[in-house]
């Protein structure tokens, strides 16, 4: 099994490397060369955007170097000589628009929740991830694997409302979404827009003026958000200071806060989606011990 305590410090135990870079002679660390044919791609990578500028420009660093870090793959079952790419995929890539018929690999023996686990790490750690990218390897080691929020913060060495910010992400429009992925609008810019009835026009209208995160958050603070009171009846839109608070509480808690006030006099409201989020906030208020 991989040891969690190191998954969080970097990459150097995986690969049995040093902090100079040399691999001991030790079982399961031998850097040898395989044909860059006999490499796949991980389908649980959750890395999908690969820039064609930035491969380009790893592919001329290669002509010139080659590949100085091996990447690291485990054994794909009953093929033999095949194997699957567990982290490297851009070093992969890289290397075959280089021409490249030879790259050095690290075998290992994984399993598919610490092959996810490794991947999302070192994307994490090496490269900008994409928020939504993000979102979804977290989302994929607590469906798949069962994992609460808090454990996936240790294995990633997130704090816990990191993990729940970026998971809300998931709750947007897909035409939202579509726009974070293309990188027209920024995580900021769509946190703002999460829930948000209108999240769809408003994102169009924060891409088409070029708007910033803060003017964004004033923007979407003008309209009512989804959801409705218990008598049925839509929730009134809050005045700006009233959204700027539920925002601000938000980011803190990592859920969703709606404040309702009449004249000075109302009710806060926590939503939560597990058992695992509502213990965690009952925890925070009590400040009782994780």
């Amino acid at each position: 099994m991989v040891e969690r305590r190191g998954l969080g410090r970097g990459l150097a135990a995986l690969f049995g490397e040093s902090e100079t870079g040399r691999a001991p002679g030790r079982p399961g660390f031998v850097i040898r060369e395989t044909p860059i044919e006999l490499l796949y791609a991980n389908p649980d990578q959750p890395r999908r955007v690969f820039a064609d500028s930035e491969l380009d420009e790893l592919a001329g660093s290669i002509k010139q170097r080659g590949v100085l870090q091996p990447i690291l793959v485990r054994p794909i079952p009953g093929s033999g000589s095949e194997y699957q790419i567990v982290a490297g995929e851009r070093r992969w890539r890289a290397a075959q628009r280089a021409g490249l018929h030879l790259v050095p690999i690290v075998v290992r023996e994984l399993n598919d929740l610490e092959s996810l686990e490794i991947a999302l790490i070192e994307n994490i750690q090496r490269t900008d991830l994409g928020a939504l990218e993000e979102a979804r390897g977290y989302a994929a080691l607590i469906d798949r694997f069962c994992h609460s929020q808090g454990a996936v913060a240790t294995i990633v060495g997130k704090s816990r409302s990191h993990i729940a910010n970026t998971l809300r992400l998931l709750r947007l429009p897909q035409a939202v979404r579509d726009h974070l992925e293309a990188g027209r609008l920024s995580a900021g810019h769509a946190r703002a827009l999460i829930d948000h009835e209108a999240a769809e026009m408003l994102a169009e209208r924060i891409v088409s003026r070029g708007l910033n995160v803060r003017q964004a958050e004033a923007l979407a603070r003008a309209g009512p958000r989804k959801g409705k009171s218990a008598e049925g009846t839509a929730e009134p839109a809050a005045d700006a200071d009233t959204r700027s608070l539920e925002h601000d509480l938000s980011e803190m808690l990592g859920l969703e806060v709606v404040i309702r006030d009449k004249n000075g006099a109302g009710e806060v409201r926590v939503r939560y989606q597990s058992l695992e989020q509502l213990d965690d906030l009952c925890r925070r208020l009590t400040r009782a011990p994780a």
